[in-house]
C-alpha cells in the first residue's frame, strides 16, 4: 500500500530538549571509532576556539533514537510498514557544531514522498535548534519503502 503523500509537509516537534553531555560526545567518538581530541578533551576544544568539547560530525543520529517514537515514521495514518523500510541515505548540514552543554530542540518533518521504481522514498528533513533558537544543523533522512509504490501495488492487485 503506497504511504499518504498528504503526510508532505507535516511537522513533528519533539517533546523534550536533548541535553549533550560530554560523556555522550565521547561514548560516541569511541563507538564511531574517531580518536580527534576535540571530542574528549575540553582543553583541546578550546585550543580550537571551542567552549568545551564538540560531538563528531554525526552525533546528531541520536535524536533519531532518542525521539523515534516521536517522528513522522510512526505515525500510523502515514502507512509506512516499517518490515519493508531500508535506510537510503543521510545528510547533516552543519550551521556550528554541537557542544557539551547544549539543549537541543528538534522539529522534524515529511519533506517528501516519490517513487523509485517498485518503490517508495520518504525523505525527512529536521530542523535541529537550541532551545534558545540557535541554529544548529539541519538533517536529512531517506528511508527506502521497498514495492509500495503505487505503480507496484497497482500491478499486484
Amino acid at each position: 500500500m503506497p504511504l499518504n503523500r498528504d503526510f508532505i509537509g507535516r511537522s513533528y516537534p519533539a517533546s523534550a530538549p536533548y541535553e549533550v553531555g560530554r560523556e555522550k560526545i565521547r561514548e560516541f567518538a569511541t563507538a564511531i571509532g574517531d580518536a580527534n581530541p576535540a571530542y574528549v578533551d575540553a582543553d583541546a576544544a578550546r585550543a580550537l576556539g571551542h567552549p568545551d568539547v564538540i560531538a563528531p560530525p554525526t552525533f546528531l543520529t541520536v535524536l533519531t533514537f532518542r525521539f523515534f517514537d516521536e517522528s513522522p515514521i510512526v505515525d500510523p495514518g502515514l502507512g509506512l510498514e516499517y518490515s519493508r523500510v531500508v535506510h537510503g541515505e543521510q545528510r547533516f548540514v552543519h550551521h556550528r557544531p554541537v557542544r557539551a552543554g547544549d539543549r537541543l530542540a528538534v522539529t522534524s518533518r515529511v519533506a517528501d514522498i516519490r517513487d523509485a521504481g517498485r518503490n517508495e522514498l520518504l525523505t525527512t528533513q529536521s530542523e535541529v535548534t537550541t532551545v534558545d533558537s540557535e541554529r544548529v544543523a539541519t538533517v536529512y533522512n531517506t528511508l527506502v519503502s521497498r514495492g509500495t509504490a503505487a505503480s507496484a501495488a497497482q500491478q499486484e492487485a
